[in-house]
């Protein structure tokens, strides 16, 4: 295997009795790249995370760490480690021992071991808090002891197994930031499982997004939510209104609204019949003029840094996200709708 795919898993297969999970999943993660597997519960994400750790055995396939094949070697011999959803720390000692708990297994010098402790707990800003204990923390600086004690070792691969599934709104922003931003300092090749579409945005250099054990679509952030390749990814990655239309080769038809065709939307397609996709925050409200048709709005809802609102257009309700500064409340009564023409995606009939 080429050193530039660090983590390689080929025609991998796995089943639990007569349930196949993963039918003849490939996958291949570049050095010092963060990967995040995405996807409905059950899509078989977790289960690809613990091949990898040597949690689990494949039924057929290869796993490949660093150009080593690792399909049958056990966890404690893979140079991996994991970061849990559930913090598992030890309650009965100090965030100090817990951190160091791994290079104490490894027969290191007490004084070796204090020192990259102390370093470890530095990088998560848990600086002086060595002496403390798990009952005398909060939840978020638990899951730093969690990072620190992975970072500690040093490992080829991490492991996130929805470490952040346990801390409220603020703390997730938080954490994912501190993630990032170290496995970008220790250039440390990681793959993340998450069911959060944004904490996988905020996190991957490439998100993999599953369902029923097949990977359906992956890629950078931006691409996956500007360019679906199928009706459930247009619907997985974010709202979508969704209408049949029409692409003449030089402007984008819906219900008799022309929109002028942006070349990065219609790139490699041909002109003829699309479901034409069209995210929330692409309409926008207007006074009556060209090239905007009337609306109407059915529904209000501040939502706090935007308001959602529910319109009526040509007997189908479509869905806007607008922030403050773009609703205004004297458009409600009389609103006409017009549709930004990059933010669009085509879809064939068949997708």
């Amino acid at each position: 295997m080429a050193n530039d795919n660090f983590v390689v898993l080929k025609n991998i297969c796995k089943r639990f009795g007569d349930n196949t999970v993963i039918g003849n999943l490939d996958l291949e993660i570049k050095k010092g790249s963060l990967v995040t597997l995405l996807g409905p519960s059950g899509c078989g994400k977790t289960t690809v995370l613990r091949l990898v750790a040597g949690l689990e055995k494949p039924t057929s396939g290869q796993i490949y760490i660093d150009g080593e094949d690792v399909t049958n070697t056990s966890i404690q011999h893979r140079d991996i480690c994991m970061v849990f959803q559930s913090y598992a720390l030890f309650p009965h000692m100090s965030l100090h021992d817990n951190v160091g708990y791994g290079l104490k297994m490894l027969k290191l010098p007490a004084a070796e071991i204090k020192q990259r402790v102390d370093e470890a707990l530095k990088l998560v800003d848990l600086e002086g808090f060595g002496d403390r204990f798990v009952d005398q923390i909060s939840g978020g600086q638990q899951q730093r002891v969690a990072l620190a004690r992975a970072l500690v070792l040093k490992p080829k691969v991490l492991l996130f197994d929805e470490p952040l599934s346990n801390l409220d709104a603020n703390l997730r922003r938080n954490m994912r930031e501190t993630i990032r931003e170290l496995q970008q300092k220790f250039n440390i090749t990681s793959l993340y499982v998450t069911h959060d579409q944004a904490e996988a945005f905020a996190v991957s250099d490439t998100v993999i997004v599953m369902k029923d054990g097949d990977i359906m679509q992956q890629g950078s952030p931006d691409e996956l939510y500007k360019t679906p390749r199928s009706m459930f990814m247009a619907n997985f990655m974010g709202d979508a209104n969704i209408f049949s239309g029409r692409y003449d080769g030089q402007q984008i038809e819906i219900n008799g609204y022309r929109i002028p065709a942006d070349p990065n939307v219609v790139a490699g397609k041909a002109a003829g019949d699309y479901q034409i996709g069209v995210r929330p925050e692409a309409i926008l409200l207007a006074h009556e003029g060209e090239p905007c048709q009337q609306c109407l709005v059915e529904s209000v809802v501040y939502m706090g840094s935007m308001y959602e609102v529910l319109v009526r257009w040509h007997d189908q309700e479509l869905l806007l996200q607008l922030n403050s500064s773009q609703f205004d409340a004297n458009l409600v009564d009389h609103a006409y709708l017009t549709i930004n023409p990059s933010n669009l995606f085509l879809l064939t009939k068949e997708g």
